[in-house]
């Protein structure tokens, strides 16, 4: 695809594309040697023939920032604590990923046995891969311009419709996108999570983030709190797509909308993949003119480098269900699986 603009507009969207691309992989590689660490001082542990010395261990590299320490059993995961300051001036141009080229194969993550449940119903549920939360994720996490981005403590910021910004106004246009995601514990039959915090944020049709990419907006962020049947929603668009990746969502989940708002520890942080098709319809809107290049060299998703390590039975519990059209707008629908 041809672009057809200002010289400086062409070589900024170039540098977002790379640095945005490069920053996710540092993030990844990051978490991958935490985990070996962690891996390498089990298997000390074990020489030694005492557990308790893990427990005088200091935290791994990663885990000490603002999203405090793991739960005590590790199963979650990751928090969304400091992995290092990833804004987006912290990354240099023409980087690129791992197999020497951008999109290519996937490092290797060790995210986990798939825990499935059948639930009374029939239906059946699939625990999510912890994934990066990327580098825009205004969590206390990291910082933007020079100062530590966090919006989860801001008032407003519980909302269903998360189309404009935090507080109202600069509604961002594309195709309508309604959300509904049940959460679920993988352990008990998948039972209800109610009470469970969401917070949930992706990119605009142009690929860019709020608070980051956008400094002074906030739009496409929000919290909601999980019903008695584990179900949060959110009113949005279909996100757009940028280079290296695939169309995708990010979210944490908190045990509590007072762990959330605290910026404590989450439970799960991961990423929901939208629908090929979804995509096609989508991006040959008006709004979506930016994402047509980067979707035609990153429709694989098996070469995504945070979805393409998931088996098919995760990768498909991870992908959003999709019905309607670009039209008359989507609904959107995942079953969450967590240990609780």
């Amino acid at each position: 695809m041809v672009r057809h603009g200002f010289p400086a507009e062409e070589e900024r969207m170039d540098r977002q594309e790379r640095e945005g691309l490069h920053a996710d992989l540092t993030r990844i590689e990051r978490m991958n040697i935490d985990r070996r660490r962690m891996l390498s001082l089990g298997a000390m542990v074990g020489i030694g023939g005492g557990v308790a010395a893990l427990a005088g261990c200091a935290s791994p590299a990663g885990w000490d920032g603002p999203g405090g320490p793991p739960p005590p059993d590790g199963r979650f995961g990751p928090p969304p604590g400091d992995l290092g300051s990833m804004g987006p001036g912290s990354m240099g141009p023409g980087s690129i990923g791992p197999g020497g080229h951008p999109g290519g194969p996937p490092p290797h993550m060790d995210n986990g046995p798939v825990v499935t449940a059948t639930a009374p119903d029939g239906n059946r549920c699939v625990s999510f891969a912890p994934e990066t939360q990327g580098p825009y994720p205004a969590d206390g996490s990291n910082g933007a311009r020079g100062a530590i981005s966090n919006v989860l403590g801001q008032s407003g910021l519980r909302r269903q419709d998360i189309r404009g910004d935090i507080g109202g106004g600069h509604d961002v246009a594309g195709v309508p996108l309604e959300l509904t995601l049940r959460l679920v514990d993988v352990n008990t039959g998948c039972a209800p999570l109610a009470g469970y915090a969401v917070y949930l944020w992706h990119c605009d049709p142009a690929g860019q983030y709020s608070l980051y990419d956008q400094p002074e907006r906030s739009w496409l962020r929000g919290l909601q709190v999980a019903d008695a049947d584990g179900l949060v929603r959110f009113s949005t668009i279909v996100p757009g797509c940028y280079m290296g990746r695939f169309p995708h969502i990010h979210f944490e989940a908190f045990a509590s909308l007072d762990v959330a708002t605290a910026g404590k520890f989450a439970r799960l942080t991961s990423q929901l993949a939208v629908p090929a098709d979804a995509c096609d319809a989508a991006y040959r809107q008006p709004a979506y003119t930016r994402s047509v290049r980067p979707w035609a060299q990153s429709r694989d998703i098996a070469r995504d480098m945070v979805f393409g390590d998931n088996g098919a039975e995760r990768l498909k519990a991870m992908t959003l269900e999709v019905t309607g059209s670009a039209r008359e707008g989507f609904k959107g629908r995942a079953l969450i699986g967590l240990p609780g």
